[in-house]
This record gives structure tokens, sequence and C-alpha cells, in this order.
């Protein structure tokens, strides 16, 4: 037992030192992008367009406050690049780290692309890319990194839990592409509220490091840990009132790289649970998509249901605590079906 325990504690030191120095490489970068951010005025501009192309006189409303002030956006870079530097320095692998680590890049991408639109006054009432542009970019990352998974790491199955494996051959590529893309989607809709976003992707980040550790897989759980540290450090300016927002560039990075850790650690049915959050807040936005167009009527004063919760009288800093303790139950009881379906 001596030899295991020593393995698995070097494991478990090589991550929080990871994590550790993500968050110490992003707090000394912060200093790096806000004197940036408001040398070039990187202030993000209000949507005044939903999606289906209805004025968001709701939304404008409820944070009209908010963007009276200048709030710089693209603060994802910082916690990207630290995620980025700590990984390719110091736990760069070919099977474990490398797909997260260019789903990580590819999303920011995208979101970077986005931003500077936004920032710049492209997109009119939308203040960005079109939501198909994304779409299909983001399409495009999912279908190249699963051609990857596919093809490099040999995975043609996945783990139903308490079921067993399922295996679907080279149709596991289109299931990755839709995994990053629904992943990225999600937790960019779910970006909308000071800490938001930063608080549920730690917390699910460290709930799938948690179950690498358990799976036998220490780069992984690094790289998981890695993404907590840096967030953290992003969480100590963006709690309310935020100084300053993640961006697309940090929603797309945080979510193209969840979904590509669950593919990896063969947790893909976990996902949603761990997820529930995201899983609810993407599902609002399309309910309401859908009633709009098919009923002519909303079923949300305002979508996603965080802006609902909102526009009901809840403060913000209220549905942001309580989103991030139901996700850290939800987070608890995915581990526990992780260890009780055999996924690990």
């Amino acid at each position: 037992m001596e030899p295991v325990n020593q393995v698995l504690n070097n494991a478990l030191l090589q991550t929080f030192i990871l994590s550790v120095g993500a968050f110490v490489l992003a707090m000394l970068l912060t200093p790096v992008y806000t004197f940036v951010a408001y040398r070039f005025k990187f202030w993000k501009r209000q949507r005044t367009e939903s999606t289906t192309g209805e004025k968001l006189s709701v939304f404008t409303k409820l944070h009209a406050a908010k963007f009276k002030r200048n709030i710089p956006t693209m603060a994802g870079m910082v916690f990207v690049l630290a995620i980025v530097i700590v990984t390719f320095f110091f736990n760069l692998d070919r099977r474990e780290t490398w797909l997260p680590l260019a789903a990580l890049a590819g999303g920011a991408l995208v979101g970077l692309i986005d931003d500077i639109i936004n920032i710049r006054g492209g997109g009119k009432g939308v203040a960005g890319l079109r939501s198909s542009f994304k779409f299909l970019m983001i399409t495009g990352i999912g279908l190249v990194l699963g051609w990857f998974f596919f093809d490099r790491l040999d995975v043609t199955a996945v783990t139903v839990p308490f079921v067993g494996e399922w295996h679907l051959g080279w149709l596991i590529i289109p299931l990755f592409a839709f995994v990053v893309v629904a992943t990225g989607n999600a937790v960019n809709i779910s970006d909308g509220l000071d800490g938001l976003a930063g608080g549920l992707a730690a917390i699910s980040f460290g709930s799938f490091g948690v179950i690498a550790i358990m799976q036998g897989n220490p780069l992984m759980a690094g790289f998981c840990f890695t993404v907590v540290g840096a967030l953290l450090s992003y969480l100590w300016f963006n709690i309310h009132p935020a100084r300053f927002f993640m961006g697309d560039v940090g929603s797309f990075a945080l979510g193209t790289s969840l979904g590509v850790v669950a593919m990896l650690t063969d947790t893909l049915f976990i996902l949603p649970i761990i997820g529930l959050v995201f899983v609810i807040e993407a599902g609002s936005s399309l309910i309401q998509i859908f009633s709009k167009r098919v009923f002519k009527r909303k079923i949300f004063i305002s979508a996603p249901i965080h802006h609902h919760l909102e526009a009901i009288g809840w403060p913000e800093t209220k549905v942001t605590m309580r989103f991030w303790v139901i996700a850290a139950v939800t987070s608890f009881v995915g581990v526990m079906v992780a260890l009780a379906g055999g996924n690990i």
C-alpha cells in the first residue's frame, strides 16, 4: 500500500502546485490586462436585440446602471493565457492534456473575434458575431478535435453509468463535436451576471479534477485544477460589482474545454449532472426562443433564467450565490454517480 499512497500523494502535490501556480500567474497578469484594457478602452457594449430580433427592453432596464460605467471585457484572456502557459510548460501530455488545451485555445480564438467586433462597434444590435457564425466555428473545432480523439487516441466508445460501454465507432466524432458545441454555448449563455459563469466553471472543473484523480489520470486532474486556480484569480476581481468581464474569449474557452474534459474522462453522461446549472441556463434560452417563434409568446420575462429571476426581484448576488450552491450539490452528486456507475 505504501507505494500506491506515495504515487497518489505525488499526483495530488503536483496538481495543487499547478493550481496555485496558475492562480499566482493570473494575479500577476491581471494588472497588465487592466492597464491595456483601460488604455485601449475595451468597453463592453450592451446588446439591444435578442437572437430572435426583438428589443431587449427587460434586459436593458435590469442592467442600465451597470452599463452606465465603462467596464472592460475580454478579461478571459488573463486566465486563458495563464492556463496555456502552465499547461504547455509543466503539464503537456498527448493523451491527457493536448485536447483540452487545444479546445481552450480554439474556443478562446472564436470568442476573441466576437469580443473585438463587440468593442469596435460591429454587429449592430447583437453586439458581436452572429450566432450562426459562432456555431459554425465552434462546430469546426469540435469536429477536428473529435477526429483526433477517434483516430489518434483510438477512442470509439463511451461509458453509460450502471449500463456499460456504448460502442459508436466513427460516430463518436460527431458526438464529440456536439458535446463541444453544446457545452461551449451553455457556458457562454450563463455568463450574464457578475461571478456567475466563473464560479460555476470553477466548481465543474474541480469536480472533473477529482474524478480524474480517482481514475488515475493525474495530468488531466492537473489541467482541471489549473483552470480552477486561474479562475479563482479571475473571481477575485469579477464578483459583484465586477471590475471587468471575461467576455466570449473566456466563456467559449471554458465551455469547449469542459466538454472535452468530460469526453476524455469518459463521463459524458455525468456532464449534465455536474453542469446542471449550465443545462438549465441553456435550456431556458432554447425554450424562450422556441416559444417566441412558434407560439409568439414568452415563457420567461427575460432569458436565460438568471435574468428572469432578476426580473421578478432577486438581487444579482442572490441569483449568483444560489446557483453556485446548486452547482456544488450537483457536482457532489455527479462524482457519486461516477463512482457508483462504473466510470471510475
